[in-house]
């Protein structure tokens, strides 16, 4: 059972590990797109009694002109969808919460919330939506906080809590029009196709009911809304619309600077009331032996030709040095973390086998699944 002074854990589940060159080593599965695959890392995870899982879906695209795509050896365009394994992942378990990444650049709310809620009904309450943005061009370091860029950034953020607050509305079982339109002014179409009458009414980009029906209303009420964050931007619309927002702080100090800002804007727009968790994406390679998990490190770096970096800070060490980190990052304000395990086959049973129980012997983590729900397990409170 948990406790408000108990750490939250999920791992973020991607093919062979979050190393580029994981796929490329020995105990690596060969078949990675079989359900088998997936359906053993997520037992493994609610082995480890972890909250849940998320499950990558980024945005692919061929480079542009000018461009060469970085084919070293982890990087691959191919993908499952991650809503149809969330699915299977959630009848191959029956604790562990389960989270698709929907990619909401281009993203509509009515068949989000259907197939979210949809998910919530066939895992009897735990399921979630991590919704991520991704740049149709990257966006190189230096220009990223031009303050015209950060314009942009910020339209395309306004955009994603429009969406989301619409998908909370369709989930409550909303289906007046006024009352849609209030949450998203101007991106619904007054055709309902996604495009102009063609009399002078809205051109907006959402229909407004395209689906012939609506799934019921999801066991959770909301299912858990996750987002991952680096920058203000994205921290900001953390607060004002999701449940969970993950951090990716190189030290205590930048934990303190964005959680700081989380509840600020928390406050500032009215869910001071309201839980919203604030974690920390971390990249783990673990190992019960002293000096282990860097050398395994540096084997893989190796492998790959170069030195492994991240936009989430990497950890190499023992379960206890990273149960140290962890608490210590607690101190700061974090109430969870979400581990990237760099090889799936190594790191994720270290996590369930050897952090797990550390964190357990120090009272800071829970010893089963008292919670029927994920939204219960993450003390969210009734859906707003």
């Amino acid at each position: 059972m948990s406790t408000p002074h108990h750490l939250h854990l999920a791992a973020a589940l991607d093919g062979a590990g979050w190393h580029p060159a994981a796929r490329h080593q020995p105990e690596a599965d060969p078949r990675p797109f079989t359900l088998d695959h997936w359906a053993a890392q997520a037992r493994q995870a609610e082995a480890g009694l972890l909250d849940f899982v998320t499950v990558e879906d980024p945005l692919s695209r061929a480079p542009g002109p000018g461009e060469e795509l970085d084919r070293r050896l982890g990087h691959t365009l191919h993908r499952l969808d991650a809503l149809t394994l969330a699915g299977a992942l959630a009848a191959r378990t029956r604790h562990l919460g389960i989270i698709p990444t929907v990619v909401v650049n281009s993203g509509r709310p009515a068949p989000i919330a259907k197939a979210v809620a949809t998910l919530d009904h066939l895992s009897a309450g735990r399921a979630g939506l991590r919704t991520q943005l991704s740049p149709t061009r990257p966006i190189p370091l230096e220009t990223l906080f031009l303050p015209e860029v950060q314009a942009q950034i910020q339209q395309s953020f306004d955009r994603a809590a429009e969406l989301v607050r619409v998908v909370r509305a369709l989930w409550d079982g909303t289906t007046d029009e006024q009352a849609l339109r209030a949450l998203a002014p101007g991106r619904f179409a007054a055709d309902g196709d996604g495009g102009s009458d063609g009399d002078g009414g809205d051109a907006g980009e959402w229909p407004l009911l395209p689906d012939p029906s609506t799934a019921p209303r999801p066991p959770q009420g909301h299912p858990v809304v996750f987002t991952l964050a680096h920058i203000s931007v994205p921290w900001r619309y953390g607060a004002q619309v999701t449940d969970v927002v993950s951090i990716t702080p190189h030290g205590v100090d930048d934990v303190r600077t964005a959680v700081t800002e989380i509840r600020a804007e928390q406050q500032a727009v009215g869910r001071a009331g309201r839980t919203v968790h604030v974690f920390a994406d971390v990249l783990v390679h673990l190992d019960a032996e002293p000096g282990a998990a860097k050398a395994r490190r540096d084997r893989l770096d190796a492998t790959l030709g170069t030195e492994h970096t991240s936009d989430a800070p990497i950890f190499a060490g023992t379960p206890a040095e990273l149960a140290d980190l962890l608490q210590e990052w607690q101190q700061a304000g974090l109430t969870g973390y979400r581990l990237r395990p760099a090889t799936t086959a190594h790191d994720l049973p270290a996590i369930a086998t050897g952090l797990v129980p550390e964190l357990q012997r120090r009272g800071a983590y829970r010893t089963d699944y008292a919670e029927e729900t994920l939204r219960e397990r993450l003390a969210l409170g009734t859906a707003p």
